[in-house]
C-alpha cells in the first residue's frame, strides 16, 4: 500500500529551559503537516508568544503531547486554552502525558486540577472539559511502558510513545509519524532506560535536549543527557538528523565542545536550534 505524500516540518517554538537569562522561551515544538500546525509538543513559558509569531492557529491543532509536567514544559497551557475562546477552534483537542508517581499527578489529574469546574485553579475554564465550550480538551494518561506503544492514529498520522528516565519525574518520549516521515522528541531524559533509541529508529529528525555539558555529574546527570549520550543514542537509532534544543546557560557557548563529543559517535547532521527554528523533513 502506497502512503500519501505529505509536507512535514518541525518548528522549535521554545529552545530554552526553566531559567531566566537565556533569552529563550521554554520547551515547545510544533509539527507542521501540509502547511497546518497539527501537533504541539510541550508548551512552556513564553511559548504562547512564539506560537503567535510563527503564524500557527489554535483551530488547526489536533493533539498536544506533554513529555512531562515540569513548569518549563507546561506553563503556557492555560494561556493557550483561554486564547482558544477568541478563535473558531472547536471539536476535541487531545492532550497526552505521563502517569503519576509520588512527585507528580497523572496527566488527567493535572488537567483537572487546572481547569475542572468548581475545583480547578482556573475553574472558569471548566467549560472546556464539561462539554459546554466549542473546544473540548480531552486528557489521556500514558501508563509507564518501556516498549514502543501507539497512542494515536488519525488517517496517515500516528504517534508512538515510550517511557524515558528523567530522575524521579515521570517522562515520555514521542515519535510523530506522518506517512513515511517521522520526527522524534526525547523530552528531558538521561538515557538510563535505553528506550529512546528504540523509539527513534531510522527517524528523519531526532530532537534531543542539550541541557547539560560534557562531564556533568550528580543531579544534573540524573535528569539530562550529556553530549556523549546524545551522540550514542543518535548513532544507535540511525537518526537522519539531530536537532539540539532545551539549551541552557550551562551549555550555551559550549557548542563546539558539545558537537565534538557527539561527533565521536554520530556522523549525521547536527544542528543547534533557536526559538522559531524551522526544519522540513526531506
Amino acid at each position: 500500500m502506497l502512503l500519501a505524500q505529505h509536507t512535514v516540518a518541525l518548528q522549535v517554538l521554545g529552545s530554552g529551559g526553566p531559567e531566566m537569562g537565556d533569552k529563550r522561551a521554554s520547551s515547545a515544538y510544533v509539527v507542521w503537516i501540509d502547511g497546518k500546525a497539527k501537533i504541539l509538543i510541550d508548551f512552556g513559558g513564553g511559548a504562547s508568544l512564539r506560537f503567535e509569531e510563527v503564524g500557527t492557529k489554535i483551530a488547526d491543532l489536533d493533539v498536544i503531547l506533554l513529555t512531562h509536567l515540569h513548569v518549563d514544559h507546561t506553563a503556557d497551557i492555560p494561556a493557550l486554552l483561554k486564547a482558544a475562546f477568541f478563535t473558531r477552534a472547536s471539536g476535541e483537542l487531545h492532550l497526552y502525558g505521563p502517569n503519576e508517581n509520588n512527585f507528580m499527578p497523572s496527566t488527567q489529574d493535572f488537567v483537572n486540577r487546572l481547569f475542572e469546574d468548581e475545583k480547578g485553579a482556573w475553574q472558569y475554564l471548566g467549560d472546556h472539559l464539561d462539554g459546554s465550550a466549542r473546544l473540548q480538551l480531552k486528557a489521556h494518561t500514558i501508563k509507564e511502558t518501556r516498549k514502543v506503544t501507539r497512542i494515536y492514529k488519525q488517517g496517515d498520522i500516528t504517534i508512538d510513545a515510550i517511557t524515558v528516565h528523567h530522575g524521579p519525574i515521570p517522562a515520555v518520549a514521542y515519535r510523530v509519524n506522518v506517512g513515511n516521515k517521522s520526527i522524534t522528541f526525547s523530552g528531558d531524559m538521561n538515557g538510563d532506560y535505553h528506550t529512546l533509541e528504540k523509539l527513534a529508529k531510522n527517524t528523519d529528525i531526532l530532537v534531543a535536549h542539550n541541557a547539560v555539558p560534557k562531564g556533568a555529574t550528580g543531579v544534573a546527570a540524573q535528569l539530562h543527557m550529556t553530549p556523549d549520550i546524545i551522540g550514542d543514542i543518535a548513532q544507535k537509532a540511525h537518526a537522519k538528523r539531530l536537532i539540539l534544543s532545551h539549551r541552557m546557560l550551562r551549555t550555551l557557548g559550549r557548542e563546539k565542545e558539545t558537537k565534538k563529543e557527539i561527533r565521536k559517535r554520530y556522523k549525521g547532521s547536527v544542528k543547534f536550534s533557536n526559538d522559531r527554528s524551522y526544519y522540513r523533513t526531506k
